[in-house]
């Protein structure tokens, strides 16, 4: 992790300054990384995917694929083909959850070319690795929960998640309308979203790239998306289904992976127990890294064996957060290991047992906060 952090700080030109304190508590994260180190080696299998995460790849890419391959041959009436495309949104969820996720984090394979190919399934849903990596990998992986640097608590739209960002009078709301505006996120990464950060990240010097690398980079952008929407809107069109058919399937499949994918990452840093820290005057947030990671991330429903497969280990937040370079199915063992460690620490390990108690927890959040006028008005 701490090379993330150094590129990213590094690259940083806009955005404000900020590190870790607090090395005295270091001593947790290097016995737990030793810990976890023996584990894999005394063990001799790899951090990387196995079998069954091959097989889940290949399972994931057909619900997402295999639907829309019926849909162009046998051209069913409306009803049948919504079924189809809804299938086909839970697949795309479960591409970006399963396989680019880890694949972009190089935990998937010890081969970075292997890592590069698979990552690229984020563009079979229409979005853009390079963005996604800045958004995640590296604002929202190093600084978890802390206003105005984790894009991932910014507010959006009529949306508020952080503590520390100005209250309006329709965020009192925000509890009936949040999942309506879950399920629109991913139709709007696949329009807007990628353009938007494109801009952002390269005026705020996220974006290393240079001048030419740029231009590459968003003529690369701008085919991808091209080649999607001909792809999703344009060949079943072109084959006769009606396009208003298409259309109404196309965005019932977004709806439907972006309340999957908005609540599932939603659930691990806006609840309840999740701390929203603020660096001090100096730009240093008062704690050291894995501390802080652990205060601002919840597992949930750990036990859920068939929620663990399908969500890639998004319900293991804490260890995947600590360790983002492990692949997912090795979760629940470290889990044990992150655990016992904590304990012998003194540091909360926090948890949710169950999906419905980390909704909950959500949802009470979300109440709270539509509430609560800014803690701190010079950073909102």
């Amino acid at each position: 992790m701490l090379h993330i952090r150094m590129e990213y700080l590094k690259t940083m030109k806009q955005r404000p300054r900020v590190t870790f304190a607090g090395k005295d508590k270091n001593i947790f994260f290097k016995t737990l990384k030793k810990r976890v180190d023996r584990h894999f080696k005394d063990r001799g299998i790899s951090r990387h995917a196995n079998a069954q995460m091959v097989v889940k790849t290949i399972v994931i890419l057909a619900v997402y694929t295999v639907p829309f391959i019926y849909l162009l041959y046998f051209q069913p009436p409306l009803l049948p083909s919504l079924v189809l495309w809804l299938v086909m949104g839970t697949g795309m969820a479960g591409v970006g959850m399963t396989i680019m996720h880890d694949a972009i984090h190089g935990a998937y394979s010890s081969s970075s070319v292997v890592n590069k190919m698979l990552g690229f399934t984020l563009n079979l849903v229409g979005g853009s690795k390079h963005n996604w990596r800045l958004q995640h990998n590296i604002l929202h992986h190093t600084y978890t929960n802390i206003t105005h640097m984790d894009d991932d608590i910014a507010d959006k739209t009529v949306l508020r998640f952080s503590p520390h960002t100005p209250l309006k009078w329709y965020h009192k709301l925000q509890p009936v309308y949040a999942f309506f505006f879950y399920g629109l996120l991913t139709l709007y990464w696949v329009t807007l979203k990628d353009f938007a950060q494109f801009v952002l990240y390269t005026r705020d010097g996220v974006n290393p790239n240079t001048r030419f690398q740029n231009i590459k980079l968003l003529l690369g952008i701008v085919t991808m998306k091209a080649a999607y929407f001909i792809v999703l809107l344009g060949v079943p069109t072109l084959i006769g289904i009606p396009f208003s058919h298409v259309i109404f399937g196309f965005l019932l499949m977004h709806f439907v992976a972006g309340i999957i994918l908005t609540t599932v990452f939603q659930l691990a840093h806006s609840v309840d127990e999740t701390e929203f820290p603020v660096p001090d005057d100096e730009g240093k947030i008062q704690n050291a890294w894995a501390i802080h990671q652990m205060e601002t991330t919840v597992n949930f429903a750990p036990k859920n064996r068939w929620l663990s497969w399908y969500l890639g280990g998004l319900n293991f937040q804490v260890e995947h957060h600590l360790f983002p370079g492990i692949c997912h199915v090795h979760h629940p063992e470290v889990s044990e290991i992150v655990r016992e460690t904590a304990r012998e620490f003194d540091i909360t390990y926090q948890e949710h047992e169950s999906l419905a108690a980390a909704l909950k927890s959500h949802v009470r959040y979300m109440i709270r906060i539509g509430k609560l006028p800014s803690l701190n008005d010079g950073i909102g």
